[in-house]
């Protein structure tokens, strides 16, 4: 249920055209519905802002679609995360209207209500290190956009070649809040700490050689930044990045 729905029901309670008892009983079959392999919950939107989110690794693909089918119906878009060609096919056949971000790995399914008005701060700006992380940054960037957040893209910006962020300083000053996802040293995050007064949300990713344990070097450079205000997410959680980078965006 979206928070405007809430407010015409009570708007309808308040004039009379539904009863307290048609209004509970509304109320009542909303919160959560039991699929036996899955519990979606349908108030997610109402307390968090936006619907539940489908992560589709370990799920078989008859679940997803059922899933994707059950949150479409009382939401006004459905994200599903981690999709494979595969399961986007299904999906896509399933739901025509459906978008495939192949990149992101992310499939939006559209929903039957209309989505709540949002006040934003301005944009989200996604900077990746290198065009080896853009998967990671594109799950970031496509995951804030459809949640409402005008989004931004500056790729490839490392630090071994650092005049090519430099020379885009215009760009993260004007940011109102930004993700930076780097893997094999993690530098770039720190970086932009130092010269931003807005939050930077560090996303490491398993792009390395050996030495970067999948991420796991990248991920204790970024927690141990002398740079005040980043944070950061766990390895390549681009999707949680931009859920927050777009909550942070949100007035």
């Amino acid at each position: 249920m979206q928070t405007d729905n809430l407010k015409q029901l009570l708007e309808s309670v308040r004039s009379g055209e539904t009863s307290p008892d048609d209004a509970l009983v509304r109320l009542r079959d909303l919160p959560y519905e039991n699929l036996g392999f899955a519990q979606l919950d349908h108030h997610r939107a109402l307390r968090n802002g936006f619907p539940e989110v489908i992560y589709c690794t370990g799920k078989t693909t008859a679940q997803i679609l059922t899933i994707a089918e059950r949150l479409a119906e009382r939401s006004h878009k459905v994200l599903a995360t981690r999709v494979t060609p595969e399961v986007a096919a299904a999906l896509l056949s399933h739901v025509p209207q459906a978008v495939y971000h192949d990149v992101a790995r992310i499939v939006v399914v559209p929903g039957v209500q209309a989505p709540d008005e949002q006040s934003l701060r301005g944009e989200v700006l996604v900077v990746s290190a290198g065009t080896a992380d853009i998967p990671v940054a594109e799950e970031a960037a496509v995951t804030a956009e459809e949640m409402g957040s005008p989004v931004g893209r500056l790729y490839d910006v490392g630090v071994a070649g650092i005049h090519r962020l430099l020379d885009q300083r215009a760009r993260l000053f004007d940011a109102s809040v930004l993700v930076v996802v780097a893997g094999m040293e993690g530098a770039l995050a720190s970086v932009v700490g130092g010269l931003v007064s807005r939050p930077v949300l560090a996303v490491p990713t398993s792009v390395g050689y050996g030495a970067s344990f999948q991420g796991l070097a990248a991920l204790l450079a970024m927690l141990n930044t002398c740079a005040s205000g980043v944070s950061v997410f766990n390895i390549d959680n681009g999707f949680g990045a931009g859920y927050m980078a777009h909550l942070i965006n949100t007035v």
